[in-house]
């Protein structure tokens, strides 16, 4: 029987294996997910005060759509043989799909850096949550004032001082200056400081050390700086983006018989992006990359990735929240009610369960449209 083989378990990788049970029907192929939870983590969420309720049961959504779960994880992929290593289990297969996702990463040779939080893992999450629980008054430094960083130094100010640090001239580089009013605002009234064109160089106990030769009180310290896609990548291809990513064409092809979606695949989003390391992309995409291997080996006809509109939902915590639309950010929503679309999208990212029907039909929507908000039409 021939197989298709999906690494990883999140946003990607569960709708890869949707789009491989949309696209097989009642045809004899076999669809096996690999992944070393037992859950999706649902890792936009990961920085509200309850981690724990960010995830859901892998068994819920694959069950019912007749796709095996292997808990393990992939060391060594064989593009020769086309074969997976996975925990010391040699697993073959006809088509694969890498969505193996991506992690932050962490510094080198920073003194003190086992003492560092990160909200990148279901498990670092907790463990802030865990470490904060029933304190009041802490104090906390959160390095990096991107997406990730701007929405726990946010969410932490309501219980504590938070002192933001990022090695840019001004917050949220990353999303340009359309949102900066709105988002310096915001930090200015939960009292959230800045250290901008500073860095960490060290973490001590109960301390942070910054290059402008300071010593910030620190309960915990907090890293959010840069993402890197999974190392698995590098045995796919030699040509692979700043981010680790890998080359693929408007089928999500990387290779002949690999597939790639989400934090590992660099798909173009038009003729000059790429295809930003999130949720909004990785879904559409996994629905696409698994649905056209499965296709491949069936020989009927595959689909092209086709992204929607980019918007951006930012959480900013007791200050509200940001919508925007379009890669300039223009900002749409503000305050409560753009804290208010933040909420609903962070619901609908969570996928269909127990209900085959609904799983399916949810995998062959493969264009994300924009949530309807007052003022606006949805994105056609």
């Amino acid at each position: 029987m021939a197989r298709v083989v999906i690494i990883g378990g999140g946003f990607a990788g569960v709708w890869s294996a949707a789009g491989a049970a949309l696209a097989r029907g009642e045809a004899d192929l076999r669809i096996t997910l690999i992944s070393p939870s037992e859950h999706m983590v649902l890792r936009p969420r990961l920085y509200e005060p309850e981690p724990g309720l960010a995830k859901v049961e892998l068994s819920r959504i694959l069950d019912p759509i007749g796709v095996e779960h292997l808990r393990a994880s992939v060391s060594t992929i064989d593009t020769e043989r086309r074969t997976v290593l996975a925990d010391g289990r040699v697993i073959g297969y006809d088509r694969l799909v890498l969505a193996a996702g991506s992690e932050v990463v962490r510094p080198g040779r920073l003194p003190g850096a086992e003492r560092l939080f990160d909200i990148d893992t279901a498990d670092g999450a907790q463990a802030l949550a865990d470490h904060l629980r029933d304190r009041e008054d802490f104090s906390a430094v959160v390095v990096g004032a991107g997406f990730t960083g701007l929405e726990i130094a946010t969410e932490l100010a309501a219980r504590g001082r938070v002192v933001l640090v990022d090695q840019a001239a001004a917050v949220g580089h990353q999303l340009g200056p359309g949102p900066r009013p709105q988002i310096e605002s915001a930090l200015d009234e939960l009292g959230v400081e800045r250290r901008l064109e500073t860095t960490l160089t060290e973490v001590g106990d109960g301390y942070a050390a910054l290059s402008d030769g300071t010593k910030v009180a620190a309960d915990a310290v907090v890293w959010t700086v840069g993402m890197r896609a999974s190392g698995l990548t590098r045995q796919i291809s030699d040509r692979l983006d700043p981010l680790g990513r890998v080359p693929v064409d408007h089928h999500l092809r990387a290779l002949p018989e690999v597939f790639a979606a989400g934090d590992t695949a660099a798909a173009a989003y038009d003729a000059e992006r790429t295809v930003m390391q999130a949720c909004q992309h990785a879904t559409p995409m996994g629905k696409v990359a698994g649905y056209n291997a499965a296709a491949d080996l069936l020989g009927t006809p595959l689909r092209e990735f086709a992204v929607g509109p980019y918007v951006t939902c930012l959480d900013l915590g007791g200050a509200g929240g940001l919508f925007t639309k379009g890669w300039e950010r223009e900002v749409l929503l503000a305050g409560a009610e753009g804290k208010a679309v933040k909420q609903r999208i962070n619901q609908a990212i969570h996928p269909p369960v127990d209900d085959a029907a609904e799983i399916l039909a949810a995998a062959d929507q493969i264009r994300v449209e924009r949530p309807f908000f007052p003022g606006e039409a949805a994105a056609q």
